[in-house]
């Protein structure tokens, strides 16, 4: 039965299939007569010897936008990653699946099944992607997490210097919502203390549109710069003329009324129109500006 049982664990979580396990226990009708209030948070029911009923999968399918979302993600170098409640197995298919995991990258336990070796003697730095169980995350030294973190090239910490995103929809997210550089919550399922945890609030809860708000504040931080290096090469040549007017005494060609209302018409118009010009092709493909 352990056998079959893993069999199956192992089968439908490669296919990114959450897999539940059911059991039941017959309570005695003296001790649990009808009407009996059953306390979960200081159980005083039985909670061993159950029976083992059997295995059922589920699979919450990602968004069809995501794939997509991810390699825009990648090609703008921001790095994503993937923390779930999950068994590693179905986390890991999962990943692969929307590209969080590249093709062609591989865990430490796909290099050991490829070449039919432990996974003890596969060195850690030969695999770019690295699948961490909770409890093992939980019993790592700060060396051993700092070494995962520097030689998978998939995963990034903010201790690394970068700037880190984190999403979530739960209670329990509220602690890294607040500790990560952005915190993202979720509008439509998002619970009330990690919308107010958060620093921005995803209407519609759909990933790509994270991908979407990196997008438009890239075009914005362009154009700014375009309207700026635009303005500033106009005044250069109209505070010239001053300048020798007041340091060489030489007569002003314009007077300064007359220099304003050309301003409203070379300047204004066409720093506008830089505002609102379209991205550029490769808004996407350039590296995350940090500071000016």
């Amino acid at each position: 039965m352990r056998e079959a049982f893993n069999n199956a664990y192992y089968e439908l979580g490669g296919l990114g299939e959450r897999v539940l396990g059911f059991c039941d226990f017959l309570l005695p009708a003296d001790k649990f007569p009808l009407g009996f209030k059953f306390d979960c948070d200081e159980p005083n029911f039985p909670l061993t010897g159950m029976r083992f009923v059997g295995l059922m999968s589920m699979i919450d399918p990602p968004r069809a936008a995501v794939p997509d979302a991810v390699a825009k993600c990648r090609s703008a170098g921001i790095k994503v990653i993937m923390v779930t409640g999950d068994h590693p197995i179905t986390a890991k298919a999962i990943a692969k699946s929307v590209g969080i995991i590249s093709e062609g990258n591989e865990t430490v336990e796909d290099i050991a099944l490829r070449l039919n070796i432990p996974v003890s003697e596969v060195n850690p730095r030969e695999a770019k992607a690295a699948v961490v169980h909770g409890s093992e995350l939980r019993e790592l030294s700060s060396d051993l997490l700092d070494e995962i973190l520097r030689y998978h090239t998939e995963i990034v910490l903010s201790t690394d210097g970068a700037i880190v995103a984190v999403t979530g929809d739960g209670v329990n997210d509220s602690p890294a919502l607040k500790k990560a550089d952005i915190g993202v919550a979720m509008g439509i399922a998002g619970s009330d203390v990690s919308k107010q945890a958060a620093d921005m609030i995803l209407l519609d809860d759909n990933f790509a549109s994270i991908v979407t708000g990196v997008e438009e504040g890239r075009l914005i931080f362009d154009n700014l710069k375009k309207s700026i290096a635009y303005t500033l090469t106009s005044n250069i040549p109209e505070i010239s003329p001053f300048l020798t007017f007041i340091l060489l005494d030489i007569p002003l060609p314009l007077g300064t009324v007359t220099i304003l209302c050309i301003d409203l018409g070379t300047d204004m118009v066409p720093a506008i129109s830089l505002a609102l010009e379209e991205p550029e092709y490769d808004v996407m493909r350039k590296p995350p500006v940090v500071q000016w």
